[in-house]
């Protein structure tokens, strides 16, 4: 069931805050990573929200070496079947936040090795920060054909259908699999916080401590 108006006010700040340290794949383990839609007050923002809020509005995302995109670019046309310097080079444009310029690399390096889980879904989630949402899920659904159990895909595609389609239901379910498939994880404890916010934003959605005891 989509919810089509509903306001997270500080329960959405504190949601984008608990979740951005995981929205990327590659290096997905320090908040520096990216920050998704840790912004939006408003589900009804979508996927724009997101977008506006990058790292680089923030002062979280990398500067971006010319250097080695540079060097790495050399690379990847004098070796037209490198997916990874592709996918490096996609890393480089997402940690600075110019998630628009990361996703053809991102898509050729996919395109060169379509098994490669942390690239879809870091491609997915480019297609969010750009505004795609529809895009976004099809491209995390890709990747969860690849890894069912991918945590860091299930709790991105919970970030999506929150904040992208409104879809307030199908994210709770989303993030009580990540509690589920690995209770005590990193993941696992970002899902459920994620679900308390979204609890405390909407009664009778999020439940995190619901999520907990269906380990």
């Amino acid at each position: 069931m989509k919810l089509e108006s509903v306001v997270f006010g500080i329960a959405g700040v504190f949601f984008g805050v608990i979740v951005g340290w995981v929205i990327g794949s590659q290096q997905a383990t320090t908040i520096s990573r990216a920050a998704p839609a840790a912004a939006p007050a408003a589900a009804t923002a979508g996927p724009q929200a997101g977008a506006a809020e990058s790292p680089g509005s923030t002062g979280s995302a990398a500067i971006l070496d010319e250097g080695r995109v540079a060097a790495l670019r050399t690379v990847a046309e004098g070796d037209p079947k490198n997916a990874a310097a592709r996918a490096e080079l996609g890393n480089m444009y997402f940690d600075s936040g110019r998630y628009g310029e990361a996703i053809p690399w991102y898509a050729e390096a996919l395109k060169l090795s379509p098994r490669d889980v942390n690239v879809s879904t870091d491609l997915g989630v480019c297609y969010y920060y750009t505004s795609q949402a529809d895009r976004a899920l099809t491209q995390l659904d890709y990747s969860l054909g690849i890894d069912a159990k991918h945590l860091k895909t299930l709790l991105n595609k919970g970030v999506v259908l929150a904040f992208g389609k409104q879809d307030l239901a199908a994210a709770t379910a989303a993030w009580k699999q990540v509690i589920q498939l690995a209770p005590g994880s990193p993941e696992a404890e970002a899902a459920k916080r994620s679900l308390d916010a979204l609890a405390a934003g909407h009664q009778g959605l999020g439940t995190g401590s619901q999520g907990e005891s269906s380990r």
